[in-house]
């Protein structure tokens, strides 16, 4: 098969997306030619299921934060109350919550962040509103502490823990990667903790924000490239960048 439609021969990327969601990246990047390397940069660890969830109904809103989020509370939830409006923080997490039969969200057009997700007009005026915020231990602060600035009434509920991985099986060396994919900021630097940092410095690094764009720089990451937050714009940064370097 020609090059053309194997953008990607013979290309070594590491896949750093938490393990149940990087099949699909891979998979695109197998068929573009690419040799897929899976290491999650973040383990998921299940914990016991916030008391909340069985008083869900007592909210006026419940937002989740990632796929994951939505993989773990739902199976301990019944019939949704119907009172309960639903947003998530991006396509993917809306796309989660449609296989469990939930499909009026709220969420951002484009991107797939907090302030993209506060920028949406249904979330304007939440005065008095009591709010749930679905996710995993720990991350960032501004949704909840935009909510409560704008009047509404805030609650965590911990979903999994996020972990560090442990050093992989295999220790890449320098030269034997093309590309790492990273999907958060955390990530990025669990990835600083357990892999070799010159290889992460020298090796092209694909970011779906800005945010983690900017942290890699930090880190002094020798060349950093923006993609889109979906896996598909993901790929398609992945061949215009090797294109233009054949």
């Amino acid at each position: 098969m020609s090059s053309a439609a194997k953008p990607l021969a013979d290309r070594e990327i590491l896949v750093t997306r938490p393990q149940a969601q990087a099949g699909h990246l891979a998979r695109l990047i197998e068929v573009a030619g690419g040799h897929a390397h899976l290491y999650p940069a973040v383990v998921i660890e299940d914990v016991a299921p916030p008391a909340a969830l069985g008083r869900l109904h007592e909210f006026d809103l419940a937002v989740f934060i990632s796929p994951t989020a939505v993989a773990k509370a739902m199976p301990h939830l019944g019939t949704w109350p119907a009172r309960v409006r639903v947003a998530a923080v991006g396509a993917g997490t809306r796309r989660e919550l449609s296989k469990h039969g939930i499909v009026d969200v709220i969420a951002p057009d484009s991107g797939a962040d907090s302030e993209a997700l506060l920028a949406a007009p249904a979330l304007g005026d939440v005065a008095g509103k009591r709010i749930a915020i679905l996710r995993g231990d720990g991350g960032r602060a501004l949704l909840g502490e935009t909510f409560l600035e704008r009047g509404a009434s805030v609650e965590y509920l911990t979903c999994y823990r996020r972990l560090a991985p442990p050093p992989p099986a295999r220790a890449w060396q320098a030269g034997e990667l093309d590309a790492v994919t990273v999907s958060s900021s955390q990530g990025l630097a669990n990835l600083f903790e357990v892999l070799d940092p010159a290889l992460l410095r020298a090796t092209p690094l694909f970011v779906p924000h800005p945010r983690i764009a900017a942290r890699a720089r930090e880190l002094s990451v020798r060349e950093v490239v923006l993609a889109g937050h979906s896996d598909e714009q993901m790929l398609e940064r992945l061949v215009a960048y090797f294109r233009s370097h054949e």
